[in-house]
């Protein structure tokens, strides 16, 4: 999945498992509540409102690895 094609289509649950993230996890990265990320956890990612969309796309697709001063 080199340019995320399909990644709309996954559950949030589901991608926040490939990266790793627990619900505690990621919504300590994204400074929200846990239970914004348990509300939207059996959503597909396309489905979730558009705040939150564009808070957590950039985090389950991996972008902030780019960042990391190896």
């Amino acid at each position: 999945m080199i340019f995320g094609f399909g990644i709309r289509k996954k559950t949030v649950k589901e991608l926040r498992k490939n990266r790793g993230y627990t619900a505690a996890e990621l919504a300590q990265r994204l400074k929200i509540n846990g239970s914004e990320i348990l509300r939207v956890d059996d959503l597909q990612l396309k489905d979730v409102e558009e705040p939150l969309y564009s808070m957590i796309l950039p985090i389950l697709r991996g972008d902030d690895d780019d960042k990391i001063p190896w």
